[in-house]
């Protein structure tokens, strides 16, 4: 029974339970089973935030195993670092290039990493690496906000198997609707987003 397991980490205030909850509903708008389990201690605070999401025929647990993970999204680079090891072997990191240290870094004397190291460690565990540079992309919309619906968008481009429409309905219908029309370009900016690290 095929099983398709996304991860979605990133700081508070990134929208990454937005993102994870649009998953699920993509996969439930295919007539898939999803289910989604959540942390995120001081999320409002830019806390660490978590998500799990699962879709399939039949789905009996919402938490994805070390190394079962097929797409982790990693909507800060230290975050999507440090959940690598759920990746399984094949599986597709999908990594913004956001820098947004959490408050367990900052107060500590580690270093934050550079894009190229951070890039350098994602490629010992795997080949399939998406680096956008989503914060960019949505200033030059005019939104910082939409950087997750970049992420959303470029997420699509590599699973055609699933329509772009499922996408896009469930966005608009989760978005203010005065951000439809942004988040709709957002979408396709990030589905025709194309960098050299994807294979």
């Amino acid at each position: 029974m095929k099983i398709t397991n996304f991860l979605v980490t990133g700081v508070g205030g990134q929208g990454t339970l937005l993102a994870a909850d649009i998953i699920a509903e993509v996969g439930l708008a295919q007539g898939l089973e999803a289910k989604k389990s959540e942390v995120h201690g001081m999320a409002q605070r830019g806390g660490v935030v978590v998500s799990h999401v699962r879709w399939g025929e039949r789905v009996y647990s919402p938490l994805v195993s070390v190394g079962a993970v097929d797409y982790l999204i990693g909507q800060e680079i230290v975050e999507g670092m440090r959940f690598l090891h759920y990746l399984k072997p094949g599986g597709l990191l999908l990594l913004s290039s956001e820098t947004l240290p959490p408050p367990s870094l900052t107060l500590s004397k580690v270093k934050y990493p550079a894009p190229e190291e951070a890039l350098e460690a994602a490629r010992k565990v795997t080949d399939r690496i998406v680096f956008i540079p989503a914060p960019k992309l949505a200033e030059e919309l005019g939104n910082r906000k939409v950087a997750n619906t970049i992420l959303l968008g470029a997420l699509s481009a590599q699973m055609p198997e699933v329509a772009p429409e499922y996408w896009l309905d469930v966005i608009v219908r989760r978005v203010p609707q005065k951000a439809v029309e942004v988040n709709r370009e957002a979408f396709e900016l990030g589905r025709t987003y194309r960098n050299q690290l994807t294979r």
